[in-house]
């Protein structure tokens, strides 16, 4: 899971980037880069960091020109280390092309082999980003032999990219001296939505709206699972199907609205916020069928993704809602922080209770998701230790008991505390006094009530389905080879998921 932004503007476009991360900097904490384009040449910079401070005024100035990329990087494949792994990628041949990509490419360890024996092309870096843009450029350089490049041939490219590439892909690009591309997987799995202005032409293509709602522009729509979009430096924009009839599926990973994206984002024409609530909804009848409410005196939210959640039961339940955590907006959300170490050693800094919610009373807490249970085993250490007489705790998500493989970093069984184990046993690692999670089908209704055009969710980390149904157990394992390196000193360190 990254975030990324591309703009083609006729004014110089480095702030409006800057912004655009600065509004996504919840996708990814690890690096950060912009691109820009002045005439046929490209202006980078790019370090591990935050957005603020990966860019200084120095930086800026060096980034000319009216068109550009940008991506705020969490890694789940490749070394989290190396700033060479940072995005923007480049390319030198075809034409001149720089990319930034959000998913994972889960083939990427047989195309890698590919692109050298067959394609004659390298890679420098592990990282599956680097393998997708030489496809395309590949792609591009077999179209254009003999011809010129246009809209045709780049969705001619495209379409040759989807035959060869599996995972979950949203991609921009930028081809020097021609335009920006943008296109997304065939199943929709990663989000990319697109905007022009009225007043002045301007096109900005972001993974969430808040990005745009938030420099000015207006959701216009999004792109769809299998299409291209291509933009010149005229700003004329050209779009195309580019996977045959059929096999375009819109799939989009239902962890998105769970965790992901921002609650005032609106996703494959879902409200994030609404999604919350509706889990909100259908979580409490859960509640009410596992907790007498007369045991519960007070709900409370573990911040901060789970707080619409948390607001909607506790109304439907008629208890009352409160904060009774502080976070500490200063520390990085942990559950995208490389290493498991630095996970848990984050929880009391981040979170710090309010004593007077928890004393003597019987508190319902509710998470958005419970990934590898040590955060959350903390949380109910602390509530019990600030007072709490006693302490639930209810998931708006299910239990989450299967890899990830399309760009959320819980790609191993061993690491999720559902996986092989029954609700009691997870209920008693965790040492909360009862454990309620969301239910699968319950789950992918109360969001997809919102869009009844979807073809469905992603939710492979909750069902175990994996929607391009080319994942084996042999693929996993060949995909935990080529994860982003962690710190393992601790069996169960979890994700805050906040």
């Amino acid at each position: 899971m990254c975030g990324i932004v591309g703009v083609v503007s006729h004014s110089p476009v480095n702030q409006l980037i800057y912004d655009a991360l600065l509004l996504l900097q919840h996708r990814g904490q690890d690096a950060t880069g912009i691109v820009t384009q002045l005439d046929r040449k490209f202006f980078m910079h790019k370090a591990k960091g935050m957005v603020r401070d990966v860019f200084r005024t120095r930086n800026m100035r060096s980034l000319p020109g009216n068109t550009g990329l940008g991506q705020v990087r969490y890694p789940t494949a490749g070394d989290a280390n190396s700033e060479e792994e940072a995005q923007p990628f480049y390319v030198n041949a075809p034409f001149g092309i720089v990319m930034v990509h959000n998913g994972n490419i889960t083939n990427a360890k047989a195309l890698r082999k590919e692109l050298f024996g067959t394609d004659h092309r390298h890679t420098n870096t592990t990282s599956d980003s680097e393998v997708l843009l030489n496809v395309l450029a590949h792609e591009l350089d077999r179209v254009t032999s003999g011809s010129k490049l246009t809209p045709e041939t780049v969705f001619a490219a495209v379409a040759a990219v989807h035959k060869r590439v599996s995972g979950s892909y949203s991609v921009i690009a930028m081809i020097a001296g021609y335009g920006m591309l943008a296109f997304r997987d065939p199943h929709g799995i990663r989000p990319l939505c697109l905007s022009k202005k009225s007043d002045d032409g301007s096109f900005m293509l972001a993974s969430e709206s808040v990005a745009l709602e938030g420099t000015g522009f207006a959701l216009d729509r999004d792109i769809a699972p299998g299409e291209a979009v291509f933009i010149d430096l005229q700003g004329e924009a050209f779009s195309a199907q580019c996977v045959p009839e059929g096999q375009a599926h819109h799939n989009p990973c239902i962890f998105e609205f769970i965790y992901l994206a921002r609650p005032d984002s609106v996703l494959d024409g879902i409200s994030v916020y609404a999604a919350r609530l509706n889990l909100g909804e259908t979580l409490a009848k859960r509640v009410l069928s596992a907790v007498p409410p007369n045991d519960i005196d007070v709900v409370i939210p573990i911040p901060e993704s789970s707080r619409p959640s948390a607001m909607q039961l506790a109304q439907l339940i008629g208890k009352p809602y409160r904060e009774g955590f502080v976070k500490n907006r200063y520390v990085g959300r942990t559950f995208i922080m490389p290493g498991q170490g630095v996970r848990k050693k984050s929880v009391r800094q981040k979170l710090n209770a309010i004593a007077s919610e928890f004393k003597g009373r019987n508190v319902l807490l509710v998470d958005d998701s419970i990934v590898r249970g040590t955060t959350s085993k903390e949380i109910v250490q602390m509530a019990r230790e600030v007072g709490a007489n006693k302490v639930y705790l209810a998931s708006a998500a299910p239990p989450v008991r299967y890899p990830n493989v399309y760009g959320i970093d819980m790609p191993t069984k061993e690491e999720l505390v559902a996986h092989d184990r029954s609700l009691e046993e997870i209920r008693q690692l965790i040492g909360c006094d009862a454990l309620i999670y969301q239910d699968v089908e319950a789950m992918k209704k109360a969001v997809g009530s919102l869009n009844p055009s979807l073809g469905g969710f992603d939710a492979s980390c909750f069902d175990g389905v994996y929607v391009t149904g080319d994942v084996t157990a042999e693929s996993i394992s060949e995909l935990n080879a080529d994860r982003n390196p962690v710190v393992q000193d601790d069996a169960d360190a979890d994700s805050a998921l906040s």
